[in-house]
């Protein structure tokens, strides 16, 4: 398995959620790796806007956004 391989295996299994403050059960979710590091350039262009907007209103509208194991189904 190569690097980029594993990059992509290992944030399949993590999110960055961002809990809205309002809402119970509403979030922003998007693949990340342990770390909490998202891969820009594989986000959709209305993912990426989504989540340019989530880091945005961090604590008017979202919490701090939190790293967590993905539901695998």
């Amino acid at each position: 398995m190569n690097a980029s391989t594993m990059s992509s295996q290992e944030r399949a299994h993590y999110e960055l959620r961002f809990r809205s403050l309002f809402h119970e059960g509403r979030a922003y979710a998007f693949p990340c790796d342990a770390a909490g590091r998202v891969d820009m350039d594989a986000l959709s262009d209305r993912a990426r806007d989504n989540y340019f907007y989530a880091r945005t209103v961090i604590g008017r509208e979202v919490s701090v956004p939190a790293v967590q194991p993905c539901d695998m189904h």
